[in-house]
Formats: C-alpha cells, structure tokens, sequence
C-alpha cells in the first residue's frame, strides 16, 4: 500500500461534499490518500481500527469469515465510504475491505473523523441514513439467505449490480467480478453459481463472456427473485 501525496480534489465524496466549508483544510491536513494495489487488503477483520476510508476511484470488496467460507457483505465504489462499520464500542473491524481492482482511497483517522461528526451536522444526518439503509439491506440479505432460492439469489445478486455499477456501452455491468467472488455474494458455491449462470445463458436471460456479464431480460431475473 502506498502513501502518495495528496492527490483527490475534496469535493469527490460524500465526506467533503456535506462537510462545511471551514472544515476542508482541517480535512486536507489529516488525510492520507492511499494507493491499494489490486489483492490488497484496505483492512483486516479483527484488527483494530485506526479509522475510515472513502474511495476516491476503483471497486472494493467488503466481506467477512462465515465459518470456513468467506461472505461479500457489499461493494464499494467511487465516493462511498468503507471501514465504518468497526465504529462502536470495542473499535475493531468486523469485516475486511479487498481492492478488486486498483484503489485510490482517503483515509481519515478515527480520532479527527469522530471530530467532525461533532462539527458537520449535515454530513452526520447523511450518515446516519446511510446506516440504517445498510441495517435494512443486511436484513434482507438474512432474510434471502433463508427464504430465497439459490437461484432467486444469484439473480437478485446481479440485479443489485447492475443498478449500483450501471452498464458500459456494450451492455455489460460495470464490474468484473470472478464467479467466487459472485458466489461469496450471493451466498452460495463456485459450483452452483457456474451452473446457475450455464443456465440463464441458455435461457438467454443472461449474456456471459468471461467476467462480462450483460443482463438480457430483467424482468425474468426479477420473477427468480419472487420464486421462494
């Protein structure tokens, strides 16, 4: 992980942009704009923490152990916040955070973020709906989990997606992800994400070449996701 000099234009995510005025030199002088190479942990679960993460530019992955197999919580992407979920009593990360690609993020130390909670009310408000939307998905992903079939799950999995990245020109989601990754997501194996995938290529609900995924039928995707 690099520490290269500042570099991010403090206007890019949610922490500058809702911060007052007054408040950005104070942030430019205790960031860190960090370099995270793909493969590269941002942090560990279990560490302690030592403060937040904005992704200025590239995809993270955030995930935990769930027994011996691992589980993506979410993605990250430009402007979103990552690493917060080690606030609380204790301060210890309850997850990981993994470039998947090259990363450039800030880092603001734990000491100076909860200093500007104190100041910047605005962005608190942000935070705390941001908060309880991430509470409302984790339950629904528990619920899923639970009622949801394995194939309602990896649909829904690329449903959610393609309306967080969006598409490239050519139709594809914007994001290339290998299918353990997409497995570990959608809380399921290798094995059964390649078949279930095998088959709604063939079903032509799907387009898939190599990482690129195109959503073909939406509307088909969404009645799998009803299918408990």
């Amino acid at each position: 992980m690099k520490k290269p000099k500042k570099e991010c234009d403090l206007k890019s995510c949610m922490y500058c942009q809702l911060c007052i005025a007054e408040w950005l030199p104070a942030i430019d002088v205790n960031r860190q704009v960090l370099h995270i190479k793909k493969g590269e942990l941002l942090f560990k679960e279990g560490d302690v923490m030592t403060g937040i993460y904005f992704v200025n530019s590239g995809t993270v992955k955030v995930h935990k152990q769930w027994g011996q197999k691992e589980l993506i919580v979410r993605f990250a992407k430009d402007g979103d916040i990552v690493g917060h979920r080690g606030l609380g009593a204790d301060s210890i990360y309850p997850v990981s955070g993994t470039a998947l690609e090259n990363v450039t993020a800030c880092f603001i130390p734990l000491d100076f973020f909860m200093s500007s909670l104190k100041i910047n009310y605005d962005f608190m408000q942000r935070l705390l709906l941001f908060f309880a939307e991430e509470l409302k998905q984790s339950e629904r992903k528990m619920r899923n989990m639970a009622h949801m079939s394995v194939k309602g799950r990896v649909a829904n999995a690329l449903l959610i997606l393609k309306s967080k990245f969006g598409v490239k020109p050519d139709g594809h989601i914007d994001i290339l992800l290998s299918r353990q990754d997409l497995a570990s997501y959608a809380g399921t194996t290798y094995e059964t994400v390649f078949r279930i995938m095998s088959d709604l290529a063939e079903q032509q609900l799907l387009k898939v070449d190599g990482k690129k995924i195109t959503v073909l039928n939406e509307q088909a995707l969404q009645m799998l996701t009803l299918d408990e």
